[in-house]
Formats: C-alpha cells, sequence, structure tokens
C-alpha cells in the first residue's frame, strides 16, 4: 500500500523539502498550505520532479479549515502514514515580553499550538498502527537549560508544541502510533533568514530520518541531527 504524508506548511523551506524528499523516496505528498497560489506553485514544482503530490488547502489558525481539510483527505485516502507538523509562525523577533501584543500572542498560540493539537486529534481516525506525527519544534522551546530571552512568544509556543508532543505519545502509545519532536537548527528560511548556517537539507533531514528510517516504535523523544535531546 502506497505511503501518505500530509506536511503542514509544505510550500516553502523546510516543509518544502521534507515534501520533496519523502516524495522522491516513493511517498505519496499532501501538501498543507494556506495560499493558494503559493501551494500550487510549490505543487507544480514536485510534480516536474516526478513527485505524487496532491495540494491541501489548511490555515491552522482556522478550525473549520482543519476540520475541511482532514474531511477532504478522508475522501480520497483510506490512511495518512505521516503527519508532520511544520508550519508556524514567528511574530516577536526583537520584540520584549511586555511589549507581545494580545493579537500576537493570540495568532502565535492559534498556529503553533492548537493547530497542531487540532489536527492530530482530527487526523486519529486516518492514522493506523505504524503511523508516525513529527512535530516541527525547536531548541528555543528547551526549559531544561538558560533562557536565552529571544523571541519569547515564539519560544513559549514551541515549549508547549513540546508538551503537546508528550502527551500525545503517551494517549497514542497503545494504537502504535509514535509522536516525536525534532529540533532542525537554524535554518535558511524565510523565517531563519539568509545568515542562517544551516541548509534546509539539513534542516529537513531528522523529520525525514524519522518518517521513513527510524524503528516506528520510537516515539515520545526529542531529536536534532537524529540524535535524543533533552526537552
Amino acid at each position: 500500500m502506497e505511503s501518505v504524508a500530509f506536511i503542514t506548511g509544505a510550500n516553502k523551506g523546510i516543509g518544502y523539502e521534507v515534501a520533496r524528499q519523502l516524495g522522491k523516496a516513493g511517498m505519496k505528498i499532501l501538501l498543507g498550505a494556506r495560499s493558494r497560489t503559493r501551494g500550487s506553485e510549490a505543487l507544480e514544482k514536485l510534480r516536474a520532479e516526478d513527485i505524487q503530490v496532491e495540494l491541501i488547502l489548511l490555515d491552522l489558525a482556522d478550525p473549520k479549515s482543519i476540520h475541511r481539510a482532514v474531511e477532504d483527505i478522508s475522501h480520497g485516502y483510506h490512511h495518512v502514514d505521516i503527519l508532520v507538523n511544520n508550519a508556524a509562525l514567528l511574530l516577536d523577533e526583537g520584540t520584549a515580553l511586555m511589549d507581545v501584543s494580545n493579537e500576537m500572542l493570540v495568532t502565535t498560540y492559534l498556529v503553533n499550538v492548537l493547530g497542531p493539537f487540532r489536527l492530530i486529534q482530527a487526523c486519529i481516525p486516518l492514522l493506523a498502527p505504524g503511523g508516525r506525527v513529527i512535530n516541527v519544534s525547536s531548541g528555543a522551546g528547551v526549559i531544561c537549560g538558560e533562557i536565552e530571552g529571544y523571541a519569547p512568544l515564539y519560544s513559549m509556543s514551541k515549549t508547549a508544541l513540546n508538551g503537546l508532543t508528550r502527551h500525545w505519545a503517551y494517549h497514542l502509545k497503545n494504537k502504535k502510533i509514535s509522536v516525536n519532536a525534532v529540533c532542525p537548527g537554524w535554518v535558511r528560511t524565510d523565517m531563519g533568514g539568509s545568515s542562517a548556517p544551516r541548509s534546509v537539507e539539513k534542516g529537513a533531514e531528522t523529520i525525514v530520518w524519522l518518517a521513513k528510517e527510524a524503528p516506528a516504535t520510537l516515539t515520545d523523544k526529542f531529536f536534532r541531527d537524529k540524535a535524543e535531546i533533552s526537552w
């Protein structure tokens, strides 16, 4: 049976590269994007590389959009093998915590935390035993060491995403669905900027490894460069 990978924020950056690599490995790609125009552009680029891909319009800030996206998938597919929660917003870079606006707070948590939570919940009927959920987190979300103060709202949202990862791992373990998080590092994307030291290929590496090479029983872990790190 053909493996199906659903990747959010897959029209550019790390998400696009994950889609490209998994598509090259023979998986059917469901390309999640908020913009039809940008999603369609990414779709055509991937199809030019002979990758099987379908556009799934998805706004993680809108619960109704999440429901529609999963409903659309369920009509065309009986299963999703890989769910990659990659889409995220960074709105508060250079903003002090006391200056964070309510709009910034709500939007960041809707997309970075509540969106992945709702999407995992909605996809459970499609995730068969052996399914894998991969949440793209950040070293900024780690709380076991010193807090650096970088983009505090974004960082807190990634801490929450890590907590979400652990709780879903616990609740889906009996269904034999793995749930893990990945720190891709500082990557040259629209979010990371041109001065970031890592390529998108390197940023995608651990996500792709978890999706197709790591043991399916591996769950409740946080990885960077295919090695476990502390939460």
